[in-house]
């Protein structure tokens, strides 16, 4: 309990319970919709806006150099996601423009954070996680923008549903579809730049997708689905924070790796089940 009293522990495990429920919501919508690895996409291009909030922090003399990194990784990460939307909508193909964007956004990122002054370690910080060093003021940008996911995707769950499901069909009920696509590619942008700190850009993809993968595995609705990856996803998350404390291990890499192994145990358990029952 002393270790609970700690204002580093407070924070670290505060922003990945916000994380771990946050993420897996619109990582339901992006199963649904088989865009699984936009993720991927987006956050590369994140990880450019996080150099160049280095760069303007660096240019602007700030006491504290990455004080715009997060803010700088959000708009770079809506605007990738409003770009892959566009170009969805129009019939360019997705995976190409996220090819683009994924090779174009990390080789930025290495280019500014290097110009800003930046170190390996501080871009091994953005690439795979870093949540030992968030402030109170991460974490409460983290509560604002977990609090704005939540509050759309479960308050808008049916509409989006609608969308990512059927497109036509929600057209035809006079659904605004291509201000709710919009909506969803903005909302995962959000999402991507809250998870970063916390798994990092090249693993976020997987924070998203693992615990809505585990929880299609358990349960058939999509709302049932959506709640108990919203579980899972805070219940891996704490549990590999609380690892790290004691064990010097890197927390993004090891909330992954338990993902993985829990979905594999999940599949091979209901996969026997399943032979049993026949």
């Amino acid at each position: 309990m002393t270790l609970l009293q700690e204002p580093l522990i407070q924070r670290m495990l505060i922003v990945g319970l916000l994380v771990g429920m946050a993420a897996p919501v619109m990582g339901t919508y992006l199963v649904q919709r088989r865009m699984a690895l936009l993720g991927d996409g987006i956050g590369h291009v994140a990880l450019a806006g996080v150099a160049a909030g280095w760069l303007a922090g660096a240019a602007f003399d700030l006491a504290r150099q990455d004080a715009l990194a997060i803010p700088g990784a959000v708009l770079f990460a809506i605007i990738g996601a409003v770009v892959i939307e566009r170009m969805r909508s129009r019939g360019t193909a997705a995976d190409i423009v996220m090819a683009i964007l994924f090779y174009g956004g990390i080789a930025s990122g290495v280019l500014l954070i290097g110009l800003a002054g930046g170190s390996n370690a501080n871009l091994l910080g953005y690439l795979f996680g870093s949540i030992s060093t968030v402030t109170w003021a991460d974490v409460w940008m983290s509560v604002g923008l977990a609090a704005l996911i939540l509050v759309v995707g479960l308050g808008l769950r049916a509409a989006l549903f609608s969308v990512t499901h059927d497109q036509e069909f929600a057209r035809s009920t006079g659904l605004p579809v291509d201000a709710l696509n919009m909506v969803v590619a903005v909302l995962a942008a959000v999402t991507i730049t809250v998870a970063m700190r916390v798994v990092g850009v090249l693993l976020v993809s997987a924070l998203m997708i693992v615990p809505v993968a585990i929880a299609q595995l358990l349960t058939r609705s999509f709302s049932r689905t959506m709640h108990l990856a919203m579980g899972l996803g805070a219940a891996l998350t704490l549990t590999g924070i609380w690892i790290t404390v004691f064990q010097d291990i890197q927390p993004g890499s090891l909330i992954v790796v338990l993902g993985v192994v829990l979905y594999v145990v999940v599949a091979a358990v209901t996969t026997l089940l399943k032979g049993v029952r026949r």
